[in-house]
């Protein structure tokens, strides 16, 4: 007889559901599925076969579950699953560094992947976004089957992991299949709400039917399922109710019990039953327990009050059994049946099912149970000194267990503390919650840390509406000196103002200041005005800027002296981005002190802020995206996902601005991507902006009004400081590229009237570029001083235009040397901005055929062959319509149009000239030429005359020779 069924019984149709997704996620469409069900049911011995089946199909295998000795260990069964694909990466052959700034962000979870990301930059949806990317890496080419099991006791970092992967899991190689009790908890609300949405499939494990009892007997006794005795399936249908696990076991208790016996004719039911059969399935376990010796009965009693899954160190240390008789009782005949070495972790055994140990439990006296976790957890502190890791709340939980609140409150506290250090705030919140509630007797000083540590960790989980409203319970306790508390009150404030919740925000900074009083040290204010500071720019109104200026200031020079680097680098940003207008000098000099800083108290991220921020000043002033570049590949290297989302938004814009649209676009998208998967507001809402200034850029209206949909939708709106580029950047040039002059003038207004009633620290909103060309060619007049400022501007996209306007004045008022000087210059000055300076050509030629200066038919050929060229019929169409007008004949354009040279096309070269000119080449005459092209010798000889005309050749020789040299 077999003591378990070799073989899945009574779960066909589960089964294939599986299969079926097991298949397509090795097709490259993943998914989830959750299976679920009480205690015993076969959820394991069923996510057991999947994995075989996942095995045998040559599958990446990651398997992890919940903590082995209690619930919220943060990121236990990530780390477990994780854990296990590398140790079979000499297989796999990863390629790690594929992974990007993931890399750092994972090292979170595994140390060997290097220094972790910081803190700041490693969220919870980022780690996930990490682990998604390792699970498709892993099964590019096999599909990837990750086994999470019991997750009803994981943490709540691993279980909103597992929400985002089963949300983002449809164009993955990977399966997700989880094991869930059917009993309330996190766990299976997230699995009831993915099947809600189609995102997983749950599959409810039920209870055997007599027809599957009788399967799973006769397999476990080796018969065919007809051949077990009636009367057995009687009993242990009686005694099971149907749950496999207890069939199995009642089989084995009346198999070793003689009622049910094999004989030469089969298995039959014993002719008098035997006296003490167990009616439950605890009297069966007390029964086997009852037959060890009492040194292994305490044994297993240790191990259960331990947990379902047990370390032999611990047990050994608390009954002070030598290694040989610790592991002839756990591996005796009785004891095989009770528990089994832990298949992953060394040196650690499990019970064969935690049914087992809560029976073994149940066997207990509550002051037996309190005994033996006293010692168990005065045997982890021994074994484990200053209780690393998992083991500080798992000694808590025994503490309780001993009925000692108060040692258990302090663990839980010291617990979250550690959790929230690691970045597990959702955890942090349910340790430390625990640990105020059983601290309730504790002294005033006690409760006041836990309830600070409590505050901090509801605001980085982002809760921070409770985390509001519990602060008020700082004054009820006490404990807490003033300094500490309006520590607490800034960083609320600063959480408050990062969710939008400014009046919030500063009411936390008057109880910060309130406590501080009149004479606090500038080191305890320095935080608080730097987060005023920033708020500041989120009111309305004009002054703001000077008040954020005057709190940044302030803030920057006491973070240097105290020192508070951190505040120093925030203020010092603040002031570069407030300065950027008035002194692109001074704002420089502002970001190399912060970065200067960052690099002396070793602040990557600051560093690479920094680094962000001076890439966006050399884009705007050179055009030049090296530095961003630079900052884009060390956030990579950091893993700082949303400094790189940053980099690469910026480097976006900027190669909008110099015509490379494709590039553009790809960036664009690859940031939409990521920073939606992440829900990353702030990317999402700059990102969907650039979008709209990409479809401005290219004349497109419908994709550019798309866009602006999208960035309304993700409430762009609220942000005040986006409104000017809007209607500067990207409606102000659509307009413009469907020759729209009207339009565009009435956009750049409203651009310009929304930043003077809130100023933003965005550029290139136009009011010192291209407002001023329109300004200049429509109406009213520019300004000396305004121009005179443009000129002298650091920003090469607005000085472009600003000396395109000048031109026009110029000209207007008869000087066409120092127009045509201008527009010579414009041009050298916008040579990093293709679409920008073509665009200005078109327009300054106009006046330049008004005012009779310069050469504006040079200037509409070229602007026409690049709006031709990147298909904006509307200008191509009004640079023919001013060249036809003033007398210039105009060639049709045709297909082949771009194989003529950009030199050529100039001239006014025709598709078929150039086809004449190609064929002179090789000598030939005019009739050669005319039977080649199917045209009359007298045609062929009118388009040689045009050649020589426009190339400005003296004869067909110098013709020929110069065609030879084209093709070569």
């Amino acid at each position: 007889m077999r003591n378990r069924s070799s073989i899945v019984v009574g779960r066909d149709r589960e089964l294939r559901t599986v299969e079926n997704a097991l298949a397509a996620a090795a097709a490259g469409r993943g998914s989830a599925v959750f299976l679920v069900g009480e205690s015993g049911i076969g959820k394991t011995r069923l996510a057991s076969a999947v994995v075989d089946r996942g095995f045998a199909a040559d599958m990446v295998l990651m398997r992890g579950r919940g903590s082995a000795i209690g619930p919220m260990v943060p990121f236990r069964s990530l780390t477990e699953a994780l854990m296990s694909l590398l140790r079979a990466d000499g297989e796999l052959d990863l390629d790690i560094a594929a992974l990007g700034p993931y890399r750092p962000v994972l090292a979170r979870l595994i140390p060997d992947w290097g220094t972790p990301a910081a803190a700041q930059e490693s969220s919870l949806v980022i780690l996930a976004e990490g682990v998604l990317r390792l699970v498709g890496l892993a099964g590019h080419d096999r599909g990837c089957l990750v086994s999470l099991e019991d997750l009803q006791d994981a943490d709540a970092e691993s279980l909103a992991v597992v929400e985002y992967l089963v949300d983002n899991l449809d164009r993955q190689p990977t399966l997700l299949l989880g094991t869930i009790r059917n009993e309330p908890c996190p766990a299976l609300e997230l699995a009831r709400a993915a099947a809600r949405r189609g995102t997983a499939t749950l599959i409810e494990l039920d209870r055997f039917t007599r027809d599957d009892l009788r399967g799973l007997a006769g397999a476990c006794l080796e018969i065919a399922p007809e051949d077990v005795p009636a009367p057995a399936v009687d009993l242990l249908w009686a005694g099971s109710a149907g749950n496999p696990f207890l069939i199995e076991e009642l089989l084995g208790g009346i198999v070793d019990g003689g009622l049910l016996v094999s004989g030469a004719d089969g298995w039959h039911m014993a002719a008098q039953a035997p006296t003490d059969v167990p009616a439950t399935f605890a009297r069966m376990v007390a029964r086997r327990v009852e037959a060890l010796d009492p040194r292994a009965q305490e044994l297993l009693s240790v191990a259960a009050v331990l947990g379902h899954r047990f370390s032999l160190a611990v047990a050994q240390a608390v009954t002070g059994l030598p290694d040989r008789e610790l592991l002839s009782h756990l591996h005796g005949e009785l004891g095989a049946q009770l528990v089994v070495p832990d298949d992953q972790l060394r040196d650690w055994y499990a019970f064969q099912h935690q049914l087992v140990r809560e029976a073994l439990l149940s066997l207990l006296t509550p002051a037996e149970r309190a005994r033996l976790a006293a010692r168990a957890a005065d045997a982890v502190d021994a074994t484990y000194p200053g209780l690393p890791g998992e083991w500080c709340q798992a000694a808590a939980t025994l503490r309780l267990a001993a009925g000692t609140p108060l040692a258990a409150g302090r663990l839980f506290a010291e617990a979250g503390e550690r959790a929230l250090a690691q970045g597990a705030a959702n955890s942090a919140v349910g340790l430390l919650d625990k640990a105020w509630e059983l601290l309730a007797g504790a002294e005033a000083a006690v409760r006041a840390d836990t309830l600070e540590h409590l505050l901090y960790a509801l605001a980085e989980a982002g809760l921070v509406e409770r985390a509001l409203t519990s602060a008020s319970m700082l004054d009820e306790v006490g404990g807490l000196d003033r300094g500490r508390r309006a520590q607490l009150h800034t960083r609320l404030a600063w959480a408050a103002q990062v969710a939008g919740w400014s009046s919030h925000s500063l009411v936390q900074i008057e109880k910060a200041r309130a406590l501080l009083g009149p004479d606090a040290a500038e080191a305890d204010t320095a935080p608080i005005d730097v987060v005023e500071a920033y708020l500041a720019l989120d009111m309305p109104g004009q002054d703001q800027f000077g008040k954020a200026e005057a709190l940044a200031r302030r803030a920057a020079t006491v973070g240097e002296r105290v020192p508070l680097p951190v505040v120093a680098c925030q203020a010092w940003h603040l002031l570069a981005a407030l300065s950027r207008q008035s002194d692109r000098e001074e704002s420089t000099a502002c970001l190399h002190r912060a970065r200067a800083i960052a690099v002396r108290h070793e602040l990557p991220i600051w560093e690479i802020h920094t680094l962000v921020r001076l890439g966006n000043d050399d884009a705007v002033r050179d055009g030049d995206l090296d530095r961003l570049e630079q900052a884009r590949r060390q956030a990579t290297n950091t893993g700082a996902v949303i400094v790189q989302c940053q980099a690469e938004q910026s480097i976006a814009l900027y190669t909008i601005l110099a015509g490379d649209f494709a590039t553009a676009e790809a960036l664009v998208d690859k940031v939409f991507a990521t920073a939606t998967r992440l829900k990353l507001l702030e990317n999402t809402q700059y990102v969907l902006l650039v979008r709209a200034v990409l479809a401005a850029h290219r004349g497109r209206r419908k994709e550019m009004d798309e866009a602006l949909w999208q960035f309304r939708r993700w409430e762009g709106d609220a942000q005040p400081q986006y409104a000017p580029r809007i209607h500067g950047l990207a409606r102000t040039f659509c307009a413009l590229l469907e020759e729209n002059r009207t339009r565009a003038v009435e956009e750049q207004s409203e651009a310009l009237r929304l930043e003077d009633a809130t100023p933003s620290v965005l550029q290139l909103s136009g009011r010192l570029g291209v407002h001023l060309l329109l300004s200049a060619l429509e109406g009213p007049p520019v300004g000396d001083g305004q121009l005179a400022e443009a000129l002298a501007s650091r920003l090469r996209w607005d000085r472009m235009y600003a000396l395109f306007a000048k031109a026009v004045l110029d000209g207007r008022a008869g000087d066409g040397v120092s127009a045509s000087a201008s527009v010579a210059e414009a041009l050298t000055v916008g040579t990093p901005y293709a679409m920008g300076r073509h665009l200005g050509l078109r327009l300054v030629s106009e006046a330049a055929l008004a005012d009779g200066w310069g050469t504006p038919v040079d200037w509409l050929r070229a602007a026409e062959d690049h709006f031709h060229g990147t298909d904006v019929p509307a200008v191509a169409s009004a640079c023919r319509a001013l060249l036809r007008n003033n007398g210039v004949r105009v060639a049709q354009r045709r297909t082949g149009v771009s194989e003529i040279p950009a030199a050529l096309r100039s001239a006014g070269l025709t598709v078929r000239e150039y086809e004449v000119l190609r064929l002179l080449a090789d000598r030939l005459g005019n009739r050669e030429i005319a039977d080649r092209l199917h045209l009359s010798p007298r045609t062929v000889e009118k388009h040689v005359s045009s050649l020589i005309n426009k190339t400005g050749l003296p004869n067909r020789i110098a013709l020929s020779e110069y065609a030879g040299g084209q093709q070569h």
